[in-house]
């Protein structure tokens, strides 16, 4: 039972908890589910030692996962990564975002990394509590800039400083 790197036969059960979010509207921009095709090469690009992508196992069972990647690809944004946190329905409220969100930031600076943010959408009342909660605060917000179904939602941009900015010996 823990947090562990994902692994390539992971991928499936990371496709349905992902999946398994999109009809909520609260946590992710895709409108219809997606396959395990189309996440191969996202999955890919994750690499252990700089931006791994975990899986968190209860009872032998991938029930959430976390994922870091580079912040807008320049290599002056090298220190900085976007984190994405997904969690089976039937295991939210217990916890367990904090749990994985608290790990990330203690496995960051192993990383090299110094910011994170995350991209939340504005009604994602238990994300934004959350990461509040936790010293994130929000850096920008992005309008009305998603449609679903109809209706328009703002993207906040969340982030947290983890260590000071002294750049000395780069």
């Amino acid at each position: 039972m823990g947090l562990r790197h994902a692994q390539e036969l992971d991928l499936p059960r990371i496709v349905d908890i992902y999946n398994a979010a999109i009809p909520t509207r609260t946590s992710t921009a895709d409108t219809q589910p997606v396959d395990i095709e189309s996440r191969l090469e996202w999955f890919r690009k994750h690499q252990p030692e700089s931006r791994p992508l975990l899986v968190y196992e209860q009872d032998e069972e991938v029930v959430a996962w976390v994922s870091f990647e580079s912040f807008y690809g320049r290599p002056a944004y090298r220190h900085t990564a976007e984190l994405s946190i997904y969690i089976a329905p039937e295991h939210q409220r217990k916890l367990l975002g904090k749990k994985l969100l608290l790990a990330a930031e203690e496995m960051a600076p192993t990383l090299g990394l110094r910011i994170l943010v995350g991209y939340v959408f504005a009604h994602n009342a238990p994300s934004m509590r959350l990461l509040k909660s936790l010293g994130y605060h929000e850096w920008g917000r992005l309008p009305d800039i998603a449609e679903m179904d109809g209706r328009e939602y703002s993207l906040c941009i969340m982030g947290k400083r983890l260590t000071s900015n002294d750049l000395a010996g780069e």
